[in-house]
């Protein structure tokens, strides 16, 4: 008994060493500090920060607005309007509304998620303008929108195709 007792604390002993000398420990410590989260969207209107917001706080992930240099007025929003803003812009999909800055950081970030509303049945163009500012290279986009009446994924779809290049993840709508 004395001797399986002696071999039983040798054991732990030399399993506490090598613990303690574990060369894989700053590996795991900095690979758990590498998967970082931005939640970055653009709201028009105040419904799509909410829901950034929400997921912001659900993936302990961190926040970026997408604000346009000029921002929208409830004239330019008019859907119904043939010539207000954001029906010329839609129309155009070379349009690129100015933003206000890019994110500085966002070589920090593995995954970025993209929200905006739906505007007709795809991601307004101030998106591409988000996308075409910052180098998204090795990172995952995830994709949510917010809609009265569209799901997320014609807009989802759209933006796989115009930015092939990217790797693509998860898209959630978030009414």
């Amino acid at each position: 008994m004395k001797r399986f007792t002696f071999v039983l604390a040798a054991c732990c002993l030399m399993l506490g060493a090598c613990a303690q000398k574990n060369p894989n420990k700053q590996a795991i410590k900095q690979s758990s500090n590498m998967n970082k989260t931005l939640v970055a969207y653009f709201s028009a209107t105040g419904t799509t920060k909410a829901a950034a917001q929400k997921l912001a706080n659900e993936l302990n992930a961190d926040l970026f607005e997408i604000a346009p240099e000029v921002p929208y007025t409830d004239a330019d929003l008019d859907w119904r309007d043939k010539t207000s803003r954001s029906t010329l812009e839609m129309k155009d999909k070379s349009s690129r509304p100015a933003i206000k800055g890019t994110c500085a950081n966002i070589a920090d970030y593995d995954t970025v998620w993209i929200g905006f509303p739906v505007w007709w049945y795809t991601a307004p163009t101030i998106i591409n303008t988000f996308i075409e500012a910052h180098d998204l290279s090795g990172k995952v986009l995830n994709v949510f929108a917010t809609s009265g009446g569209s799901t997320v994924e014609g807009s989802y779809n759209d933006l796989k195709k115009a930015y092939p290049q990217y790797t693509w993840g998860e898209k959630r709508l978030m009414n």
